[in-house]
């Protein structure tokens, strides 16, 4: 399968179409499922405060993870601004996001968990910013290693690759099929939703990115996302298991 290839620029112009098409995508949703739930508008103090927590820690994220994924590039930062504001990691986002909410909820005095509400935005603005990354090829830097596999794609070097973008996409859309069909039995566990999916696709990047060109390789030749991975997995399964025994405890009263 040969990929549509386009010049430089125009990829670029491209990715960052579908990147705002995600964040709009999700913005949308997320409004969406707080209209259903008849919950307060975004406008009020609370949630507000819980959405400019995310989005200023998912772009603060973004770029850190990038930057960890890519630090030979930093010799080049100095003399051309561009490139310090360029590129973007969903890893760096998602973890970015969390802390951003966290760190929200707690200056404006909420106790209760928000993340329940974010998959479906998370899944759907992945979907749509993985398509835009699909589109760049190999401009954006997010394909596979080669590969004979019948359903390997060549973006424009005459190379067979993991369309490593498109798996991406299946997972998150699995996942997320997955939470949803189990929304009733986790409605108990409020935010225990959010911890498993973001815990699923930690791990699940873990082992794709092994199948990813290492830009730059850190200890056992992983990759700069797959080491924040592994250190957040670290860190944030003890809570995800926590909750999810403390769930199961709970359901196994009488």
């Amino acid at each position: 399968m040969t990929a549509p290839v386009l010049a430089a620029g125009t990829a670029q112009l491209l990715h960052l179409f579908f990147e705002w098409l995600a964040l709009a995508t999700g913005v949308q949703l997320y409004r969406w499922q707080r209209r259903r739930a008849r919950q307060p508008a975004l406008l009020q103090p609370g949630s507000f405060a819980v959405v400019v927590g995310c989005i200023l820690g998912a772009a603060i994220g973004n770029k850190l993870v990038f930057w960890i994924e890519m630090p030979h590039l930093w010799h080049s930062a100095a003399p051309d601004w561009r490139l310090i504001a360029s590129g973007q990691s969903i890893v760096g986002g998602l973890l970015g996001g969390l802390l951003g909410v966290e760190i929200a909820k707690k200056l404006a005095g909420i106790t209760r968990s928000t993340g329940d509400q974010f998959i479906l935005p998370l899944v759907a603005g992945t979907v749509v910013g993985r398509i835009g990354c699909f589109l760049a090829g190999l401009h954006d830097g997010t394909y596979g290693v080669p590969t004979v596999l019948p359903w390997g794609v060549d973006f424009g070097d005459g190379i067979a690759r993991h369309p490593t973008q498109v798996y991406d996409m299946l997972f998150v859309l699995a996942m997320g099929a997955l939470l949803w069909r189990r929304r009733a039995a986790l409605a108990g566990a409020e935010g225990l939703a959010f911890k498993l999916y973001l815990a699923s696709y930690l791990a699940w990047r873990l082992l794709v990115d092994a199948i990813k060109p290492v830009p730059y390789a850190y200890a056992f030749g992983l990759s700069g996302i797959q080491l924040v991975c592994a250190l957040a997995l670290l860190c944030y399964l003890p809570v995800v298991m926590r909750q999810t025994l403390e769930f199961k405890s709970m359901k196994a009263l009488p």
